[in-house]
């Protein structure tokens, strides 16, 4: 099919024009990206996996190239989870495997409630659905912080808060105690290469006014994970551990009643540790 061709396209939904990216050959694997990033983060992880799958990473709208028809207004996961299903329809309608991210992930897990027919498995990597502690007071906090701090500073300053909070503000691979593979590049916290790191960075500020709360606030249907037919497994990074991230996690997955899957790295671990990341995402997803 056309649309199965590799190279970059856009597709127009109402309210946005969503640009993706297509590589390799074999089932659609949908990668959603999370917050401010784009489908430029995943483009190590694809190179990994486009020998099994025809991957297709995209910007959310309002991110980067998938450009807004008229202001930006606060995010809802189910307007993204929306854009994702129609992406899926446009690539020929055969139900995908989905891959997200933080932010991603939390599509991922609107899709296979909302969109069923458009998830053959999903992976939902630390998903960042805070309501599901037992007290999300503190987390809540943090993150209206950071929207305060944007508020009342800036971007950088709340950008620069917000990394620190989640752990992600030193040089991802400081810490990864030489378990880098062949393959796998030292690379900043949010960001592949200069020209992806320049574009996300332009997303901060759409992402913290209209991103950060809406986002922290959502809730997925656990009942309806639970009792419908897409098999949704639950990824956490064996770096994230104490981090409030990976509590988020847990917390998922004891509502799911399913064990989470580990993963290297940490929230970004897929552009830290790609090669190893793509055979962990690859097994999860039932390839073995």
């Amino acid at each position: 099919m056309p649309h199965h061709t590799p190279g970059a396209h856009t597709l127009k939904v109402p309210g946005a024009r969503i640009h993706y990216e297509v590589r390799g050959s074999g089932p659609v694997l949908l990668m959603i990206p999370g917050g401010p990033q784009d489908a430029g983060v995943y483009t190590a992880l694809a190179g990994h996996l486009a020998d099994r799958y025809t991957t297709v990473a995209y910007d959310p709208r309002g991110n980067s190239r998938s450009t807004l028809d008229g202001e930006p207004e606060d995010q809802r996961v189910e307007l993204h989870s929306d854009d994702a299903a129609r992406l899926v329809a446009e690539l020929g309608g055969e139900p995908a495997y989905v891959f997200g991210n933080s932010a991603g992930a939390q599509i991922g897990l609107d899709m296979a409630v909302r969109h069923p027919g458009a998830v053959r498995a999903l992976l939902a990597h630390e998903p960042p659905c805070l309501m599901l502690l037992d007290d999300p007071s503190e987390v809540l906090a943090r993150d209206q912080d950071v929207y305060d701090t944007y508020r009342r500073e800036g971007v950088e300053a709340a950008i620069g808060k917000f990394l620190a909070l989640n752990g992600l503000d030193e040089e991802a691979g400081e810490a990864d105690d030489g378990g880098r593979q062949e393959g796998d590049a030292p690379q900043g916290p949010m960001h592949e290469d200069p020209e992806t790191f320049e574009r996300v960075s332009g997303n901060f500020e759409y992402f913290l006014a209209h991103g950060l709360m809406p986002l922290s606030l959502y809730r997925p249907d656990v009942e309806a994970l639970r009792e419908g037919r897409v098999p949704v497994a639950v990824g956490l990074g064996d770096a994230s551990a104490g981090q409030p991230i990976h509590d988020i996690g847990l917390a998922l997955t004891r509502r799911l009643g399913t064990e989470p899957v580990a993963f290297p790295g940490d929230h970004v671990g897929f552009g830290t540790h790609p090669r190893a990341f793509a055979e962990a995402l690859h097994g999860a997803l039932g390839g073995r």
